[in-house]
C-alpha cells in the first residue's frame, strides 16, 4: 500500500469580543498593569459572554477550519476536541460539537493533556489517516478557562482566557503533515497544575467550595523550571528526527503561557525573535486553543506560508508536553510524485543530517549550562522575593493603623 501522509488543509478561530485588559483587573485584585506585563507578557485576554461555551466556540472555529477545506461536516471521520473545561463532565463535548457541525458519520471524542492537548490531538488524528482508517479529521483546541479560575488570586487570575482553534486534516500521497513528533508526560509533577476538588478523590461538596478547590491552582516556580527545559530540549530531538535542517525551520510556535519561558527556552535555542510567533499578550494562556489561535494568526499574517516548516511545541498540567515539525503546505502540490530521489539529493539529505546534529550538541550545551545558572541564582530570587512581599505586608500593616 502506497504511504499516507496527513495534509492539513484548513484552520480557523474564534476569540470572544469580551476583552479584560490588565487595568480592569486591577480593579478586581491587588496588581498593576506594569507588575503583569513584567513578569508575563500579557496585557489583555478574552473572556466568553453570556451563553458562550468551549463548544460554540468550537463551532465557530471548525466552520471556518471547513470551510478553508471546502470539506462538508457529512465528510468527516473523526473529531477531537482538546480541551480541559468541557461544557459537561459527561457527555463529550465532540459528541455535542458533532451534532452541531451535522457530522453524522464522524467518530468523537475529547483528549485531555492540558495545554499540549492540540498537539496530542493533531499527532492522534494523523495516525488515524496515516493508517488508513479515516480519510478526513477535523482537530480542536478549545478552553472556557474563566469559568475555573479563581478571580480572587491574583497569581492565578491574571493569566488565562478563552478562545478556540481548530484544523482540517486530510489524506495525501505527498509527503506533508507532521515530519516528526514528540508526546510525554512527567507524572512525578502531576500536582504542580490541577483543581484540586470536583473529581472523584475528592467530589464536589460544601467543604470544596468553601476551600476554594474548584478553582485551579498553580505551583509557578515548579511549571517554569520544567517548561524552560522541555521545550527546548524536546525541539532539539524532533527537529533532529525530523531531518529537517535548523536553518530551514521557518517558525516556532509555542504554548503561549508566559512570555519569559518562551523567551528563555528560544534563547536555548538561539532561535531569532523573527521566528518565533508570540500572541499572548492579546489572548494570555487559552491552554489546549493556545497554539491552535498561534497557528491561524501566523496564517493570516503571511508568517507561515506554503511549504515551510513550522515547529509546534506545548507543555501543560500532567505535566505533559508535545512537540511537532510540521511541513506546511496546505494545497496539494502539481507535479510527479517522485519516489526514489536521485543521489544527489541522497548527499545534500545526508549533508543536513551533520549540519542538524552540531546544531543539536551546540543546545544541549547551552541549556545545561542554562539551567546551572538558573539552579544557582532561583533560590536567591525566591528569598528576595519572599523578602519584598514581608517588607509590602508590613507596610500595609503599618498603612492601615
Amino acid at each position: 500500500m502506497a504511504e499516507r501522509y496527513a495534509r492539513i488543509t484548513g484552520w480557523g478561530m474564534y476569540v470572544p469580543s469580551r476583552v479584560l485588559t490588565n487595568h480592569d483587573l486591577e480593579q478586581m485584585v491587588d496588581t498593576s498593569d506594569e507588575w503583569i506585563v513584567t513578569r508575563t507578557g500579557i496585557r489583555e485576554r478574552r473572556i466568553v459572554a453570556e451563553g458562550e461555551t468551549t463548544v460554540t466556540m468550537s463551532l465557530a472555529a471548525s466552520r471556518q477550519a471547513l470551510a478553508q477545506a471546502r470539506v462538508l461536516p457529512a465528510d468527516l471521520d473523526l473529531i477531537i476536541i482538546a480541551t480541559s473545561t468541557p461544557d459537561y463532565l459527561c457527555p463529550s463535548a465532540s459528541s455535542i460539537l458533532q451534532h452541531a457541525l451535522g457530522a453524522r458519520k464522524a467518530a468523537a471524542f475529547d483528549l485531555v493533556a492540558g495545554c499540549s492537548g492540540f498537539v496530542y490531538g493533531l499527532v492522534t488524528a494523523s495516525q488515524f489517516i496515516q493508517t488508513g482508517l479515516y480519510e478526513r479529521a477535523l482537530v480542536v483546541g478549545a478552553e472556557t478557562l474563566s469559568a475555573g479560575v479563581d478571580w480572587t488570586d491574583r497569581d492565578t487570575c491574571i493569566l488565562f482566557g478563552d478562545g478556540a482553534g481548530a484544523v482540517v486534516l486530510q489524506a495525501s500521497p505527498y509527503p506533508t503533515g507532521i515530519l516528526a513528533a514528540e508526546l510525554g508526560s512527567d507524572g512525578a509533577d502531576w500536582d504542580a497544575l490541577m483543581v484540586p476538588g470536583g473529581g472523584c478523590a475528592n467530589p464536589f461538596s460544601q467543604g470544596v467550595l468553601e476551600r476554594r478547590e474548584h478553582y485551579l491552582r498553580m505551583d509557578g516556580r515548579r511549571v517554569f523550571k520544567f517548561a524552560t527545559h522541555i521545550m527546548s530540549e524536546s525541539v532539539r530531538r524532533v527537529v533532529s528526527q525530523s531531518g529537517v535542517p535548523w536553518e530551514e525551520i521557518e517558525l516556532v510556535i509555542p504554548h503561549q503561557a508566559n512570555a519569559r519561558i518562551i523567551e528563555l527556552a528560544m534563547r536555548r535555542l538561539g532561535l531569532p525573535p523573527e521566528k518565533v510567533m508570540v500572541n499572548l499578550e492579546r489572548y494570555g494562556n487559552t491552554s489546549a486553543a493556545s497554539i491552535a489561535l498561534a497557528l491561524c494568526e501566523a496564517v493570516e499574517e503571511g508568517r507561515l506560508r506554503p511549504d515551510d516548516h513550522v515547529v509546534l511545541v506545548g507543555f501543560g498540567a500532567g505535566l505533559t508536553w508535545a512537540t511537532a515539525v510540521v511541513h506546511w503546505q496546505p494545497a496539494e502540490p502539481e507535479g510527479i510524485l517522485v519516489v526514489d530521489w536521485p543521489v544527489r539529493e541522497r548527499l545534500a539529505q545526508q549533508a543536513a543530517y551533520l549540519r542538524t546534529a552540531a546544531w543539536n550538541a551546540r543546545v544541549a550545551v547551552s541549556t545545561r549550562a542554562s539551567e546551572a545558572a538558573m539552579a544557582v541564582l532561583l533560590p536567591f530570587y525566591t528569598w528576595s522575593g519572599r523578602r519584598r512581599k514581608k517588607k509590602t505586608e508590613r507596610r500595609t500593616t503599618t498603612d492601615s493603623r
